[in-house]
C-alpha cells in the first residue's frame, strides 16, 4: 500500500478509472458472496464495484493504519446497471472531523455512464467512513487495538430494530477464507491474511465490512427487484468486528411507507447478526415498490 502522505483536504479529486461490466466480473462476485439473482441476467449486482474506494488509498487514507475502521457506509442506486455497459467512476473526499479520539475521512465514488451519448449518467453512489487512530497513540502492550474480547465489552446500543411491520427473507452465510478472498483479494491484506490482520492490531483476518452491506443489498434486492436496482437507499453503521470462520445472517425489517411522486417507498430497518446475536451492522434501508408486487 503506498500512502503518499498528502493532505487530505476536503473536496479533493483522489482519481477515476473506467470499466466494462461483462459477465465474467459478474459470476465472480455471484460466486464470492453466493448471491444469485435473474436480474444479474440483464444488469450487475449493483454493488458489484463495492471497493472501488479503495483503489485510491493513497489519495485520501491518513497515514497511521494501525487500528484504522471502516465505521458507517452509505450506498444510493439511482438506476440498475446493464451488462456490457461502459463505466467510470470518480472518487472524492467530502468530509473531514474529530470524534471520540479518531480521525474521520469520508470518501464518495460515483460510478456513472461512460457510453456515448449517456456520459455522466449516474448509477450508484457510495460514501465511506473511515476511521484512524492518531500517530501519538502507543501501540498497546498485546499489540491488539481490537480483538474479540474487547469488541464484546462495547456499550450497550438502544433496541433495534424498532420496525413493527413485515421481516423480509433472511439471507445466512459462513464466512470463510475463500469468502474473504474473493471478496477483498487477490492480494494479501489485514482482509485476507492473518499475518498481515496482525500488523495492523487484529488478531485474525478482518471480514471486510462492505460484504456485510453487500448482503443487506441481497436482502432488499430479492425482496424488491428492481425496485431496489432503481431507486435503493442505505445507510448503515459498523457496529463490531466481523472475524474471518463467522456466521451472520442478515435481515430487514419494514418500518414504514411514504409516497414518492407516483411510486411507494418502503423504509426498512437492516441489520447482519452473528450466531450469538451480536450485531455487526445496523441501520435503515429503503426501496420503491412495484406495481406487481
Amino acid at each position: 500500500m503506498n500512502l503518499k502522505g498528502k493532505p487530505a483536504s476536503v473536496g479533493r479529486h483522489c482519481g477515476s478509472n473506467e470499466y466494462t461490466i461483462d459477465p465474467k466480473t459478474v459470476r465472480f462476485y455471484q460466486d464470492a458472496l453466493d448471491d444469485v439473482h435473474p436480474l444479474h441476467e440483464h444488469f450487475a449486482p449493483p454493488l458489484l464495484h463495492h471497493s472501488e474506494c479503495y483503489a485510491f488509498l493513497g489519495e485520501w487514507y491518513l497515514t497511521n493504519l494501525f487500528g484504522n475502521l471502516h465505521g458507517q457506509q452509505d450506498w444510493e442506486l439511482f438506476a440498475p446497471i446493464p451488462i456490457g455497459a461502459k463505466v467510470r467512476t470518480r472518487s472524492t473526499i467530502i468530509d473531514r472531523y474529530s470524534r471520540r479520539g479518531r480521525d474521520w475521512i469520508v470518501n464518495e465514488t460515483d460510478l456513472s455512464s461512460a457510453e456515448p451519448g449517456e456520459e455522466g449518467k449516474l448509477f450508484v453512489r457510495g460514501r465511506t467512513y473511515q476511521s484512524f487512530l492518531p500517530p501519538k497513540d502507543e501501540i498497546p502492550e498485546d499489540g491488539f487495538v481490537v480483538d474479540q474480547k474487547s469488541a464484546a465489552k462495547k456499550k450497550t446500543r438502544p433496541p433495534f430494530p424498532t420496525a413493527e411491520g413485515p421481516e423480509l427473507g433472511s439471507i445466512e452465510k459462513l464466512i470463510d477464507d475463500r469468502r474473504c478472498w474473493m471478496f477483498s483479494g487477490p492480494g494479501k491484506n489485514y482482509h485476507t491474511d492473518r499475518e498481515e490482520a496482525k500488523k495492523l492490531g487484529f488478531p485474525n483476518i478482518v471480514v471486510q465490512g462492505m460484504m456485510s452491506t453487500c448482503f443487506v443489498s441481497q436482502v432488499m434486492q430479492d425482496h424488491f427487484g428492481m425496485g431496489w436496482l432503481e431507486g435503493g437507499r442505505m445507510s448503515v453503521k459498523l457496529t463490531n468486528v466481523l472475524w474471518v470462520d463467522e456466521r451472520v445472517t442478515a435481515r430487514a425489517k419494514i418500518r414504514d411507507e411514504s409516497q414518492e411522486g407516483m411510486a411507494t417507498r418502503a423504509h426498512c430497518d437492516v441489520w447482519v447478526e452473528k450466531t450469538d446475536g451480536t450485531r455487526v451492522i445496523l441501520g435503515d434501508a429503503s426501496a420503491l415498490r412495484r406495481e406487481e408486487e
